[in-house]
C-alpha cells in the first residue's frame, strides 16, 4: 500500500488506508509500547480502494484541523495527543499520541439523515436498528442527533449497521452509554461551533480508546472532512443530496463515464485527473479555513 518512511528514532508499525503508525524507540533501540507516532498521508480512498493519486497537503490539513478541534473539545473529553514535536519529514501531518486500547465499535452520530443511514431508513424506517419518525427525506434534520454505531469491518469489507444492544454486548452497558453520549455531544458541540461559521456537520465517525485506568479518550482524528460530512449551511435544503466539503469530486469522477471505471469491475481505479485533484484539495483547505479562521499555507 505504501513504503514506510525512514524516521530516525522510530520504527514502522502499521500502514492503513491513509495513516501510517511508527513506534518511538527507547534508549536501548526497542520500540516503546506506550506511545505511537500517527502520520496522516496524502493518500485518499474511495469505494474501498486507496487511489494511486494523492491529494497534496491533505494529511497536513486533516492533522491541523483535528488539533484545532481537540482544543475546542478538551472540556468535553480528554484526547490522546502527547506532542506535536515530530520529525521534520512529517512536520505538520503527524502527532505523537498515547497508545490506547481502541474501542471495537465505529461510533457514529447523525444530525441529518443521509448516506447509508438514509438507505436503511428508506428500507425499513430505522438507522442502526433505531426507529426514526416517518416522512423524513435526504438531509432531514435529526433533533436531537442520534447514535448510529456500526461494526469495525476488516480491511476490504464494509462496516455494517449495529444495534445499540450489540454495542452493549460488546463493551458493557455503562461503557456503551458513555460512548453513545460522548459521540452525540461531540457532534452537537461541533455544530454549535461550525454552524455560525457556515458549515453544517451532518454526521461524524469518532474513534475512542481506553486508558489503563478505564478513562475514555478521543483518538485518531475528529470532525474532519474524512470522518464527517460537512455541508455549506447557506445551501442546506432537505429533499436531495447536499454539496459537501470532502472527496465528493473524487467519487463523482470515478463513477462518471469519463473515468471508464466501474465499482463492480474488481479493477483498481484509474489515476485522477489534475482538475479533480485540485478541486478536492481546495475543498479540504476551504473547510479548514472556514472553521478555524486561519489561513492554510
Amino acid at each position: 500500500m505504501t513504503s514506510a518512511l525512514e524516521l530516525p528514532g522510530f520504527a514502522h508499525v502499521y500502514s492503513g488506508k491513509v495513516r501510517d503508525l511508527y513506534a518511538p524507540l527507547d534508549d536501548s533501540g526497542a520500540p516503546r509500547t506506550d506511545q505511537v507516532l500517527l502520520v496522516a498521508s496524502d493518500r485518499i480512498s474511495a469505494y474501498d480502494h486507496v487511489l494511486s493519486t494523492p491529494i497534496p497537503d491533505k494529511g497536513k490539513v486533516l492533522t491541523q484541523l483535528s488539533l484545532w478541534w481537540f482544543e475546542q473539545l478538551e472540556s468535553l473529553v480528554p484526547n490522546q495527543i502527547v506532542s506535536t514535536d515530530v520529525p521534520d519529514a512529517v512536520a505538520g501531518r503527524a502527532v505523537l499520541v498515547e497508545r490506547l486500547e481502541m474501542v471495537p465499535v465505529e461510533c457514529v452520530a447523525r444530525a441529518y439523515l443521509t448516506g447509508g443511514g438514509l438507505s436503511e431508513y428508506e428500507a425499513n424506517g430505522t438507522v442502526s436498528g433505531l426507529q426514526l419518525p416517518g416522512g423524513l427525506v435526504d438531509a432531514s434534520r435529526l433533533d436531537p442527533p442520534v447514535f448510529t454505531p456500526s461494526t469495525k469491518a476488516p480491511a476490504g469489507e464494509h462496516d455494517q449497521p449495529m444495534p445499540f444492544a450489540d454495542v452493549v454486548a460488546e463493551v458493557g452497558a455503562d461503557r456503551a452509554a458513555e460512548l453513545r453520549d460522548l459521540t452525540v455531544r461531540i457532534l452537537e458541540r461541533g455544530n454549535e461551533i461550525a454552524a455560525p461559521r457556515g458549515i453544517l456537520i451532518a454526521d461524524t465517525k469518532v474513534e475512542f480508546g481506553i486508558r489503563t485506568d478505564g478513562t475514555v479518550v478521543l483518538a485518531d482524528e475528529v470532525l474532519t472532512p474524512d470522518s464527517s460530512r460537512f455541508w455549506p449551511a447557506a445551501d442546506w435544503e432537505p429533499g436531495h443530496r447536499q454539496a459537501s466539503y470532502d472527496k465528493q469530486f473524487v467519487r463523482d469522477w470515478l463513477t462518471s463515464s469519463a473515468s471508464g471505471w466501474s465499482k463492480s469491475s474488481g479493477e483498481e481505479p484509474p489515476a485522477l485527473p489534475d482538475e479533480v485533484v485540485e478541486q478536492t484539495r481546495a475543498k479540504y483547505v476551504e473547510a479548514y479555513q472556514t472553521l478555524t479562521g486561519r489561513t492554510f499555507s
